[in-house]
């Protein structure tokens, strides 16, 4: 059901026993006898809630009060007396053209049905100044009569930002008993299929490409298979939302949806672009346990502080869950020092010693200007051990999609970028969008990549009181790849109580090559190994070659 349908027939009733005919307004239906029947005349502020037994006659008040949040399968029948024609007239509403999209920091609060423009005007004086509003799901429980393409454009005109909300299929164990489940055998493909009617819905009430959408996924029992079955299902969500321009957001509990999807972080798991936490704890920030500090790290999250609770500004109340929001909302740019924007598609290693990434970015207040990348391996920025690297203004490569959505960016705007790094094994690798203003960056995605070091032995072999070998370094042609070479050796020492074995340094030197280039090396033993060889006539021992980053270790016996 588009979030505008103000006529919803669910004719479930045979024309049997138990059953009878109601005429409103010229229009009919069949209903179960045994349902409440509501004239919403005589009842003007009373919520129309889709997830209830019972039939609702006229058209849902834009004062109707319901609770804060509420969620359940569909099994109201609403006879507005209108007709179709108005739903088929707003779902084809233009959309507004809201690509300039820009995070939020500061309170908002979400609220089951969408207030009333009077509503709305009495909380400007309020200390929210973000709204979440359910634009759809076969489990949104109540009627959104206020939910327009008007509504939309002077709420954010206004200046407020909105928090679009989808509540589709459940997890197999959800805590809403009454909701549609998702079925583990067809999760990937019904997560797809939600994220495009998802879009339908949004782009219905005039929130286009570039927006997020946050899909509402109630609490639910962690158990292997549903917890499996979930991230599936959301996973195609991310995906599905992407392809089609949209920003992915997840609402879930913090023990629960919220815990699986953080576990996944650093992964090649899609995860979402935003978590929308729910951890009623009354904590204004978005700290969580289940989230790794690193994790949505810069301005990707919202924090559902407190839950339904009335409060009252101008003389108007409103039944509220609170928020804390460090996360993309929908509502205009208005600052020329808004964050870049953009998004890290893969990290990967192609050739030891190197890290490839690609992706977008853009700074919205120099649109058109190619935009600076930086790296951090090891972690992110400000955490120990991470190296940081200055990859320079490498996003200005043709990316027509992002184009299509963010039309002010102009076509050229990707970036694949190939770096030689100083580490090695599986390395933590940060990207991030710089602004004009040096101090705006924004974390643009983290990935976990497995490294190779840039070493190459060759020609190894021991003869008399010397190795000889060729090292190459692979990293790209110029680059300096300075190292040295260590010859170690195990030697059986006698001590009071017993012998152990001490590792010795035979041998060690130096080189300096440069990437793209090798070279043969005769390592001569000290004076220790030199006494060692002749008292053994073979000696097994270690070779170890470093340079900046990582080693390689070879086996090698003295003759």
């Amino acid at each position: 059901m588009r979030p505008l349908a103000l006529t919803l027939l669910l004719l479930l009733v045979p024309a049997t026993a138990g059953a009878e005919e109601i005429r409103f307004h010229g229009e009919q239906a069949r209903v179960p006898a045994s349902w409440p029947v509501y004239r919403l005349a005589d009842h003007p502020h009373m919520c129309v809630r889709l997830d209830r037994r019972a039939v609702y006659l006229g058209r849902p008040s834009p004062g109707q009060r319901c609770p804060a949040h509420a969620v359940g399968r569909r099994r109201a029948i609403v006879i507005d007396g209108e007709g179709r024609a108005r739903a088929r007239a707003s779902a084809a509403a233009p959309t507004v053209d809201l690509a300039a999209m820009g995070e939020f920091t500061g309170l908002g609060f979400d609220a089951c049905t969408a207030p009333s423009r009077r509503s709305m005007s009495a909380w400007a004086d309020s200390p929210y100044r973000a709204i979440g509003v359910y634009i759809g799901g076969r489990n949104r429980a109540c009627s959104q009569p206020s939910l327009t393409s008007a509504w939309v454009r002077e709420q954010i005109a206004a200046g407020w930002h909105l928090i679009p909300t989808y509540v589709g299929l459940q997890s197999p164990t959800s805590s809403c008993s009454s909701c549609a489940m998702l079925s583990t055998g067809s999760a990937a493909a019904q997560g797809a299929a939600e994220a495009s009617d998802a879009v339908a819905d949004a782009q219905a009430i005039g929130i286009g490409p570039g927006s997020p959408i946050y899909f509402d996924m109630e609490s639910y029992v962690r158990t292997a298979s549903a917890s499996s079955s979930t991230l599936t299902f959301l996973a195609a969500w991310t995906n599905a939302l992407h392809s089609a321009g949209y920003e992915s957001g997840v609402y879930s509990s913090s023990a629960s949806g919220i815990a699986d999807l953080a576990a996944k972080w650093g992964t090649a798991y899609p995860v979402p672009d935003d978590l929308w936490i729910a951890n009623w704890n009354g904590v204004k920030s978005t700290d969580d346990p289940y989230v790794p500090d690193r994790a949505w790290a810069d301005h990707s999250r919202i924090h559902q502080y407190r839950g339904g609770h009335d409060e009252t500004y101008a003389g108007v109340t409103i039944n509220i869950d609170s928020n804390y929001v460090e996360g993309a909302t929908v509502g205009a740019i208005s600052s020329p020092e808004a964050m870049p924007r953009g998004r890290l598609d893969t990290v990967g290693s192609p050739l030891p010693g190197q890290v490839k990434l690609t992706g977008w970015a853009y700074d919205p207040s120099i649109p058109s200007a190619p935009t600076t990348i930086r790296a951090y391996v090891g972690g992110a920025a400000g955490r120990p051990g991470a190296r940081l690297y200055e990859l320079g203004q490498v996003a200005a490569l043709p990316r027509p999609d992002i184009a299509k959505v963010h039309r002010a960016a102009g076509p050229n705007h990707g970036f694949d970028v190939s770096f030689p790094v100083a580490a090695s094994r599986r390395q933590r690798v940060c990207a991030y969008a710089v602004g004009a203003d040096a101090e705006k960056s924004k974390l643009l995605g983290c990935r976990t990549v497995g490294i190779s070091v840039p070493l190459r032995i060759t020609n190894l072999r021991g003869h008399g009181n010397r190795l000889h070998l060729r090292v190459g370094c692979e990293w790209p042609a110029g680059t300096a790849c300075p190292g040295r070479m260590l010859l170690r050796t195990w030697v059986a020492v006698k001590r009071r109580g017993g012998t152990r074995l001490v590792r010795m340094r035979i041998a060690r030197r130096g080189f300096a090559l440069t990437g793209g280039a090798s070279h043969g090396f005769h390592v001569a033993l000290n004076s220790r190994g030199r006494r060692l060889a002749r008292m053994r006539g073979t000696m097994r021992a270690q070779l170890v070659v470093t340079l900046p980053g990582g080693r390689v270790t070879r086996a090698v016996a003295l003759r």
